[in-house]
């Protein structure tokens, strides 16, 4: 009896709590990217966190922020430190939906035409202030941020993976802008907004600035991490263990925004596969292999934002989308 109890317990003792899936890897590639994001943007850890997540989700991203919050430079240096084809895209009022997709030229030659890709055939698009572009080029990008794929002339065009866009808008400026259809703002994984800096950030910024002189803020950047990479992070993330009861946890805030007063319009089925995604992606960023209710908590936010909208007399009392999910992500009991 004794021998068999000191096996026992010598067996305990030799058990590994080891992650089931090895995601040393992706945590040591995502601190080198944030290592070298941080060697321009101050602050603002919880926008890099989310736009990290947003990447391991394969999940597109709206920026919202006044002019000089660091949109653009913020999206610019994520491409930078990712090995992935970049383009950028420009929004004005006379943008067609061809100036964005491609168009078909009459090649002379071959007496045929020929179909030239337009700049959204890329792994990574930055759309700057996607807002000033009209309904008719906004659809454009229905298909290929839902789909990853591309209809022109009657041939579906399948885009390389990764394909993620990161667009960026201004909320205050309204002369020459266009509001999103909410069909569109549905296909964002996450809505960010981006605050101005407090005083010690503000002064470090100056500072940083200054010692920059004449040197280009993204010659400093290194590339960290490859194409296959990122396609192997993303399909490691979509292995993450939730269990069923997060699964229900999360189906009951949703359903709540359908039921809440406050809004009028609420979060489809698509939002809760946003966050149940979204979730895993923060998981992963904090080295676990399984979803907790913080994860979801810490997802709620920049996924539901832009999905519901609020009843206008509860926006002239000043009240927000964000206030009213805290509030129903707070009335939900947790799982336990």
């Amino acid at each position: 009896m004794g021998n068999n109890f000191e096996n026992t317990t010598e067996q305990n003792e030799n058990v590994n709590f080891e992650s089931r899936l090895n995601l040393q890897p992706l945590q040591e590639n995502v601190q080198k990217v944030k290592a070298e994001i941080g060697k321009v943007i101050v602050g603002q850890s919880k926008m890099i966190d989310q736009l990290l997540v947003a990447v391991l989700s394969n999940g597109h991203v709206l920026l919202e922020g006044v002019p000089g919050v660091a949109k653009t430079i913020s999206a610019k240096l994520l491409a930078k430190t990712l090995s992935l084809d970049f383009s950028r895209i420009q929004f004005t009022p006379d943008l067609m939906p061809s100036d964005i997709i491609g168009t078909s030229i009459f090649d002379l030659s071959k007496s045929t035409f020929e179909f030239k890709k337009g700049p959204i055939f890329s792994n990574f698009v930055l759309i700057d202030e996607i807002n000033r572009a009209p309904a008719k080029t906004q659809a454009a990008l229905f298909e290929v941020m839902e789909e990853r794929q591309i209809t022109a002339d009657g041939t579906t065009y399948i885009l390389e993976k990764p394909f993620l866009v990161i667009a960026t808008q201004n909320p205050i400026e309204q002369e020459g802008t266009y509001r999103l259809p909410e069909a569109q703002l549905d296909r964002f994984l996450f809505k960010i907004t981006i605050d101005y800096p407090n005083l010690e950030e503000e002064i470090y910024i100056i500072q940083k600035e200054n010692e920059l002189q004449s040197r280009n803020k993204m010659d400093t950047i290194a590339t960290i991490i490859s194409q296959s990479n990122i396609i192997e992070f993303q399909e490691l993330v979509k292995q993450i263990l939730i269990e069923q009861n997060l699964i229900e946890y999360i189906a009951k805030i949703v359903l709540n925004t359908r039921e809440n007063a406050f809004l009028y319009l609420g979060a489809s089925p698509r939002a809760s596969i946003a966050i149940l995604n979204a979730s895993k992606g923060f998981a992963a960023l904090r080295g676990r292999d399984f979803v907790t209710p913080d994860d979801i908590k810490e997802a709620a936010i920049p996924v539901l934002q832009h999905r519901v909208l609020v009843t206008p007399e509860r926006e002239m009392e000043g009240i927000t989308s964000i206030e009213i999910i805290k509030q129903i992500v707070d009335s939900v009991e947790i799982p336990r």
